[in-house]
């Protein structure tokens, strides 16, 4: 699909890849982009860059995701493209057992990284099948394909986002429904900046632009799996072909990182 003359939502649109996403959406025609974050003041600049709209929503709350939508449809017409892009990173510590991350930093995880979609599928499914379909573009991360050493909190939660991802796409797909999982790398972002290391964590930093270019390449071609980084993939094959080697390759690359950071 195209967002030509859609309806676009994009959540977590006020900066990194969600402010990208929308500004590439606008560049290709929208009928309108609504920028939905929780820093309603970065979320009016985007909108105003795009000549779109903003409302604040904490996508970890079903209510706030509820009126989104309900407000968005109400000015703009039925949504054809949402973009579940928000997503949080807690309880990062390369040192610490992995366990170690609060229970509040677990549920806020767990609402923000996978119950965020729940909600955004719950709210727009019965409205999209009587409509013929509709579109999801759920941002997940390499991590949720793979891991991410450091945080155990954020990699489960980007796995069960994945899970679900496949569920809409498989349980929908007769009604003109479709999905797509957004899984870069390493992207310069506040998110990966704010992490131990920061961009030096990973190799082939990309920009957030040059991840909504490929996210918009995605879309065209209606693919489940958009890897801004080809040799994920690569990485992907190397998991399921040797479980064990790669589990011992990330210990040895989480150690390297250890040691780098000492």
């Amino acid at each position: 699909m195209k967002a030509t003359g859609q309806v676009v939502v994009v959540t977590g649109g006020a900066g990194g890849i969600g402010r990208a996403l929308a500004e590439r959406f606008h560049r290709d025609g929208a009928k309108a982009v609504v920028v939905a974050d929780i820093d309603l003041a970065a979320a009016e600049a985007v909108a105003k860059a795009v000549r779109g709209a903003a409302f604040r929503c904490d996508v970890g709350i079903e209510a706030e995701v509820m009126a989104l939508i309900d407000e968005t449809e109400r000015r703009f017409g039925p949504i054809g493209l949402f973009c579940s892009n928000a997503g949080i990173a807690a309880g990062f510590d390369l040192d610490a057992d992995i366990a170690i991350a609060s229970n509040k930093d677990w549920a806020r995880s767990w609402a923000v990284n996978v119950m965020s979609h729940v909600y955004a599928a719950r709210g727009l499914v019965p409205r999209m099948k009587p409509r013929g379909g509709g579109y999801f573009l759920i941002t997940v991360s390499a991590a949720g394909l793979l891991s991410q050493i450091g945080s155990a909190a954020y990699s489960t939660t980007k796995h069960a986002a994945v899970g679900f991802a496949e569920s809409l796409a498989i349980a929908h797909r007769a009604d003109g429904i479709h999905v797509s999982i957004l899984c870069p790398q390493g992207v310069d972002t506040a998110m990966l900046r704010s992490l131990p290391r920061g961009p030096q964590s990973f190799d082939g930093v990309l920009t957030a632009e040059q991840v909504a270019d490929a996210a918009s390449v995605g879309l065209e071609h209606e693919s489940f799996l958009i890897l801004p980084h080809p040799e994920v993939e690569t990485y992907m094959r190397g998991k399921t072909e040797n479980y064990d080697r790669w589990i011992a390759g990330m210990a040895k690359l989480l150690k390297k990182t250890r040691e780098g950071m000492g």
